[in-house]
């Protein structure tokens, strides 16, 4: 006779474990009845489950349910003192904070200029006090948002090489918990991999033009960073007859493509693209060679990595630009097929991806907290 197939104990319990918390983070309170619906788990398991998540503070009672027929049953939530998380993001001119719960609930909101690069662990910091003078509970990680190049390790990078985690050190002093930091388009790609425009999608590239064009792409539901964390500045790729090294599109770019076609060069680039939407033929010029740069970054990326689909974010998510990312696709279509779809998010993206990951920190520590019972309180 086949013996059935069976584990350690305690691994057991901390996958069971796993599967409620997640079930309570994604479906708020529940009875121990939908607890069982939502996991699978027989009655016992969860009533054991429950009692050392109970002990360890990882989940508490939620009131009684009076609403569905037959006994009143008694739901479970995660526990209030789980705390809470900062999603950060900082782009080239403001500081954005949202406090978080463990089920990704935004509880407040902050927001700042950007002031002097180097205080900006204490601007940050500051923003963050501030969101939680409306919020009670401990404050147990950060999640920072940032544009440009961060190493594996949560090094920055800049003209200058790493800056040896300074940001990262001086951040952690400030707020006293664990602080995680991620280039600001790769958040906006895990953001539209988990609830957006790539969640049907097996593969793609997500396409920001914010300050610069920027790059994210999920493989197979993994975003890949690259060893040293440059995977996706794709504004530096080649691209004849632009010298090597020269950005496709950045700020620059829009400025001397306005002087070319007899635009205002100190306007920002959402200023030619609405002026676009209103048909001004000289701004639908420009977000045309715009349009045909960023095509061809896409079919450079696909001879590479052929996702499934590119993502357009930010700048490149407005209306305008969309349809002249569609005209210039179809002009190399009978060379190559290129499929573009729009955020889910637009400009919020970044901050949606920031948020997830601020949540699932938190609920990382839950887990962490149960697996240091060692199942205590089991039977």
């Amino acid at each position: 006779m086949t013996k059935p197939l069976a584990g350690p104990q305690t691994l057991l319990r901390t996958l069971n474990a796993r599967a409620i918390l997640e079930a309570l983070a994604r479906r708020g309170p529940l009875t121990r009845a939908e607890l069982m619906g939502e996991t699978g788990l027989s009655r016992t398991a969860v009533t054991q489950v429950l009692r050392m998540l109970e002990a360890g503070d990882a989940v508490a009672s939620a009131g009684v349910d009076r609403a569905t027929r037959g006994p009143a049953a008694t739901r479970v939530s995660l526990h209030p003192g789980l705390g809470f998380a900062a999603a950060v993001h900082v782009d080239h001119t403001a500081m954005h904070v949202s406090l978080v719960d463990p089920t990704g609930a935004v509880r407040a909101q902050c927001d700042a200029a950007l002031g002097h690069v180097d205080d900006r662990a204490a601007g940050i910091a500051a923003l963050i006090a501030e969101c939680r003078e409306t919020v009670q509970g401990p404050l147990q990680h950060v999640v920072v948002a940032m544009p440009g190049i961060v190493t594996p390790d949560g090094e920055i990078r800049d003209d200058q090489g790493p800056d040896g985690g300074a940001f990262r050190t001086a951040l952690i002093a400030h707020v006293d918990c664990p602080v995680h930091i991620e280039n600001d388009v790769n958040l906006a790609a895990l953001a539209e991999a988990e609830s957006g425009a790539g969640r049907e999608l097996s593969s793609f590239t997500l396409l920001m033009i914010d300050e610069g064009l920027g790059a994210g792409t999920v493989l197979d539901g993994v975003l890949r960073r690259g060893a040293a964390g440059i995977a996706g500045e794709v504004q530096f790729l080649p691209q004849p007859p632009l010298p090597i090294g020269v950005p496709v599109i950045n700020e620059d770019v829009v400025h001397d493509l306005a002087l070319l076609h007899d635009r205002d060069p100190a306007d920002q680039l959402l200023v030619h693209l609405d002026a676009c939407g209103e048909g001004n033929d000289a701004a639908k010029a420009m977000i045309d060679e715009l349009a045909r740069r960023l095509v061809i970054v896409a079919g450079g990326v696909t001879l590479v990595i052929d996702p499934e689909a590119f993502v357009l974010a930010g700048h490149a998510a407005h209306p305008c630009f969309v349809a002249a990312v569609d005209r210039a696709a179809e002009a190399v279509s009978h060379l190559l097929v290129l499929r573009f779809v729009t955020s889910a998010f637009g400009h919020e993206a970044t901050m949606v991806g920031a948020i997830g990951q601020a949540a699932a920190a938190l609920r990382e520590r839950s887990f962490s907290r149960f697996v240091s019972l060692g199942g205590t309180g089991a039977g």
